[in-house]
């Protein structure tokens, strides 16, 4: 698979590699793809619930998103197990005093006790583990940038914080979600301990959302291996024929909380 991305003037590499799911066990995947952090993050912009993502994703964008590396997942009947080792994203670093290139590792596991076609439970934790570049750049050629932009357009960044001299970061992710025909809600918290250099004192993060969700017209959201997928009308929406679609009501509330003792990032 190969995906570019052209948005904000500008044209990015989003997905490429190469799969094999020869195996009845495990499929194998080689190249940039997501890490295994986050349901959220996980679910394509195509599919999200909302127009953008939470404020978690302030922690888990600029960590556990695409990068190079080696993926393996395994899915049973009502579960799904990732894991892979993951380099720096294709995006070049091109600091030639860099050092040596960043890797992280990751895992993700997804239990439901509950899987039918309109009705079920979702679990989830996962964990991640990244050190930086020897330049300490941390993902996309950058240090570790803890923001979040109202919208893609609007240049807009309510939080907006850089943190220097990372020596290495840890992360807990943990999930939740349900849903019984056209109800569905769902939350996420991701634990984030970034251990500094320089005698720097280590800083302990976080961020979470809880969300909720109706639909009117009676339709249940689709779901595959751990992931929510876009909700589809029953009928589609045509002036000749009467159809309405699918109409979906839905709220959200998230928070971050960057503030830890002398470190001032926000909430």
């Amino acid at each position: 698979q190969l995906e570019a991305d052209v948005a904000d003037n500008s044209v990015a590499v989003k997905d490429a590699f190469l799969q094999y799911t020869g195996f009845d066990f495990v499929t194998i995947t080689a190249g940039q793809q997501k890490q295994n952090f986050s349901r959220e993050l996980q679910e394509s912009s195509n599919d999200m619930m909302f127009t953008e993502r939470s404020l978690m994703n302030i922690l888990a964008a600029p960590t556990v998103n695409r990068a190079i590396g080696l993926n393996f997942e395994s899915v049973g009947e009502n579960w799904v197990a990732k894991a892979g080792v993951f380099g720096d994203s294709i995006t070049p670093n091109t600091n030639t005093s860099a050092g040596d290139e960043g890797w992280g590792i990751s895992s993700r596991l997804i239990y439901d006790p509950i899987l039918e076609k309109t009705k079920l439970i979702h679990l989830g934790i996962a964990g991640n583990y990244r050190k930086p570049d020897g330049d300490g750049t941390v993902a996309k050629n950058r240090a570790l940038r803890l923001d979040y932009e109202t919208t893609n357009m609007s240049n807009l960044n309510l939080i907006d914080r850089t943190v220097a001299d990372v020596d290495h970061i840890a992360m807990l992710g943990l999930e939740a979600a349900g849903m019984w025909g056209p109800a569905s809600i769902g939350g996420e918290y991701t634990q984030m301990w970034i251990n500094r250099k320089n005698h720097l004192s280590n800083l302990p993060l976080n961020g979470w959302y809880a969300e909720a969700a109706w639909t009117l017209t009676g339709e249940s959201r689709k779901y595959k291996e751990g992931n929510f997928r876009y909700l589809e009308p029953a009928k589609p929406f045509s002036l000749k024929n009467g159809g309405w679609g699918a109409v979906e009501t839905a709220i959200r509330y998230s928070g971050a909380d960057l503030n830890d003792g002398a470190f001032h990032g926000g909430d």
